[in-house]
């Protein structure tokens, strides 16, 4: 009676553990791959992304998209009266028992609904040791259940989309793709029979599979097969640990690995994500990348990066982050990598100087040798031809990407302020302004393709900054910032759309001419390491950069013949193949011109330029310009520079001793020193910009102030040192006697 008792309620144990097994829909529904898929903005498959590491599984496969030859095979060799059985075969149960009692070897009792119920129910399924008694009991019980719940039809689609086959292979799909290269729906009669018979041996040996295989095929009456069988399982296993085969774990597209990387690692759970790129301008993004750097094969180039983004949402339409097999750094995202800038901040330069309305774009600036004292020694910055032009305006400087008037104008604009708005723009530059220098003016700074692309639409938005969206998870609405002066970013923009601007340096004819009106700029790094091209037309910004991951230099490699014709042809290919988007149906139209923004005719002295109309900022319109107007540059002092540490040598008599302070911009002004007037050594010119101090250990501010009492600009530096004086017939040290330095502060 008390076993009776125990036998019921193990089967109602077992019958409850039949109600909590899951339905067809409910498993496939629950079914996760171990891959990601990120789509394009109108749905479509871009980049499937391996996010599990310990199983590879691959997408739910239906039935009738497996192959035919498989299902008959998994039959033969598992379960001869799988159509037949209610969910356990008592005939084969009888054999093993029978088996089992005269110590025989027999194939088991375990059918496919079986083996199902053992991967639905976590209690059931096989770990290192043989399952009990109980377990087998309601393992059966289980899987009488699913056949009354079940069609056979979903009990073979379950098991073949949940069983194990070898190694890390969980699934028929992932086994057909890495093993054998082709989908389920291809799998011949000696792959299907190889593919059974993992299954009952996972880790069984190449031989022992193929006699598995070759006993599966002769149940289907297919001896024929048998031959060579072993050579071609020994094939296949070679597949599954080759390096050169790893592309082949993967089955679906491969258009996005870098954006598809950093969205699902930002986004830790959903395994589909909807990005905002465009499938087809991103491979032909791509496509364009590789034919150029193709060519360039001989120039020592093999990376490259690509980011289109739409100016008005703000969408990132194309992230290509490297050439993938030309790289052999092909996992680094160029798009996110930080480089040296060039020639590309300049734009954001001139903006700035020219909405402080301290330039003009008529402004005339000085192209010629120029030493830089700065606090580590001489600047001495080059253009990148090596030649001067002499005296040219900011839109030729600009426009023809002039270094030396771009030094100029960062000496009236200071590196600090110019570091500011380069942060308001996104840039998130690690080092302070100071730290850059002079240098800035010509990109010194380290900056992503992401972050100058993004700047450079700001210029496109006439001054908005906003983030970027590249997944539907990024917010919807854009928080946009007036960073810029609507006027001065138009003004900079017109002279970016400047062929006649830009001729001198690059010619007229050339790969930034585009049949649509654009704005664009190019750049390259010290030695050649990075080249750049970035633009704009009034609906898309296109950044694109070329070089080498390892920061190799390129040979002879420029702006217009590296980055450039990539750009040009992602620019135009946007404008034919327009990216839907609600609401912005401009497509190339020309630039309009802000309220606040005069138009004047001007002419230079001697002819220095040709006539034209020029735009100008109100109050700075003008229409003759001469070379010698002194408002051309904003009053600054060029010696010493801010936070320089000057040391007194303690070898040279204190009288003989100098530091020569010196300014430029004005012709009168007048020197204060820690709020005192100081005393001017050149006795015959007492306002001179140039004279000489006596220094003094401390820490001094320095201002340039005009008649009025003005501050025209001030700095702040360090004297390091003691003064003393060796007495000789004593040998004792002896202060100096302070020398008197100041003079009445100046009514």
């Amino acid at each position: 009676m008390h076993i009776r008792f125990l036998f019921i309620v193990f089967l109602l144990s077992c019958h409850h553990s039949a109600q909590a097994i899951p339905t067809f829909k409910e498993v496939q529904q629950n079914f996760l791959s171990s891959d990601a898929i990120l789509t394009d903005r109108n749905g479509i498959s871009i980049h499937q992304l391996r996010i599990n590491p310990k199983e590879r599984k691959l997408a739910w496969v239906k039935l009738e998209d497996v192959s035919p030859a498989l299902r008959m095979a998994l039959v033969a060799s598992e379960d001869k009266r799988f159509y037949q059985h209610g969910g356990v075969d008592w005939n084969a149960v009888a054999g093993a028992a029978w088996g089992n009692l005269w110590n025989k070897k027999t194939r088991g009792a375990s059918t496919i609904t079986m083996q199902l119920a053992g991967l639905l129910e976590e209690d059931l399924r096989r770990k290192s040791a043989a399952r009990s008694a109980g377990q087998k009991i309601t393992q059966a019980v289980v899987a009488q259940w699913l056949e009354r719940s079940w069609r056979k039809d979903q009990i073979l689609e379950a098991y073949l989309n949940l069983v194990a086959f070898k190694g890390e292979l969980v699934g028929v799909h992932a086994l057909s793709r890495v093993m054998f290269d082709k989908h389920p729906s291809g799998l011949d009669k000696i792959e299907a029979a190889i593919a059974v018979a993992l299954i009952r041996g996972p880790n069984a040996s190449v031989t022992k599979v193929a006699e598995r295989a070759c006993a599966t095929l002769k149940e289907q009456a297919l001896p024929q097969f048998c031959a060579n069988l072993a050579g071609q399982t020994t094939q296949y296993f070679a597949r599954l640990t080759a390096k050169s085969d790893v592309a082949r774990t993967i089955s679906g597209p491969q258009l996005a690995p870098h954006l598809a990387r950093k969205l699902f690692a930002a986004n830790k759970g959903p395994l589909l994500l909807h990005s905002t790129l465009d499938a087809s301008t991103q491979q032909f993004a791509r496509d364009a990348l590789v034919r150029q750097l193709s060519a360039l094969v001989d120039r020592n180039i093999e990376d490259g990066a690509v980011l289109a983004i739409d100016n008005q949402s703000g969408d990132v339409l194309v992230w290509v982050g490297s050439s993938g097999a030309l790289s052999d750094a092909n996992q680094v995202d160029g798009v996110l990598a930080l480089r040296q800038a060039g020639s590309t901040l300049k734009p954001f330069l001139y903006e700035l100087a020219i909405e402080k309305k301290w330039l003009t774009a008529a402004s005339i600036l000085d192209d010629s040798a120029v030493n830089l004292p700065t606090a580590s020694g001489l600047y001495i910055p080059q253009n990148y031809d090596k030649h001067f032009k002499g005296l040219v305006s900011v839109r030729t400087a600009l426009g023809s990407s002039l270094n030396i008037p771009a030094v100029r104008t960062l000496v009236t604009v200071t590196p600090e302020l110019f570091f500011q708005r380069l942060q308001q723009l996104g840039f998130g530059l690690r080092e302070s302004g100071d730290y850059y220098g002079f240098s800035l003016a010509l990109g010194s700074a380290d900056v992503s393709l992401l972050a100058l692309t993004n700047a450079y639409r700001s210029l496109a938005n006439q001054g908005q900054f906003s983030a970027l969206r590249s997944s539907d998870t990024d917010p919807l609405k854009l928080v946009l910032t007036r960073v810029m002066d609507p006027a001065a970013a138009f003004i900079v923009s017109d002279i970016l759309s400047d062929r006649a601007a830009r001729a001198s340096t690059f010619g007229l004819e050339n790969a930034l001419s585009t049949r649509i009106w654009s704005a664009v700029k190019t750049g390259t790094s010290k030695d050649m390491r990075d080249n750049w091209c970035i633009g704009y037309s009034d609906r898309y910004t296109v950044g694109v950069w070329v070089g080498n991951a390892s920061g190799a230099p390129m040979w002879d490699v420029s702006g217009v013949t590296g980055a450039a014709p990539v750009w040009q042809e992602v620019m135009q290919y946007l404008h034919q193949h327009r990216v839907a988007q609600k609401g912005n149906e401009k497509n190339g139209a020309a630039n309009i011109a802000p309220a606040g923004v005069v138009t004047q005719a001007i002419e230079y002295e001697a002819q220095l330029e040709a006539r034209r109309t020029e735009y100008f900022l109100p109050g700075t319109e003008q229409s003759k310009i001469s070379f010698a107007r002194p408002d051309q540059i904003r009053p600054v002092i060029r010696y010493p520079t801010a936070g320089m540490l000057v040391a007194i040598d303690p070898d040279i008599p204190p009288e003989r001793q100098r530091i020569r302070f010196a300014a430029q911009g004005v012709k009168q002004a007048m020197w204060l020193l820690d709020g005192k007037a100081s005393v001017n050594t050149n006795k015959a010119n007492p306002t001179a910009l140039s004279i000489d101090w006596m220094p003094w250990p401390g820490k001094h501010l320095l201002q340039l102030i005009d008649d009025k009492g003005l501050v025209l600009d001030q700095i702040r530096f360090e004297v390091r040192g003691a003064l003393v004086r060796i007495d000789a017939p004593s040998g004792k040290a002896v202060k100096q006697k302070k020398i008197q330095l100041e003079s009445p502060r100046p009514k």
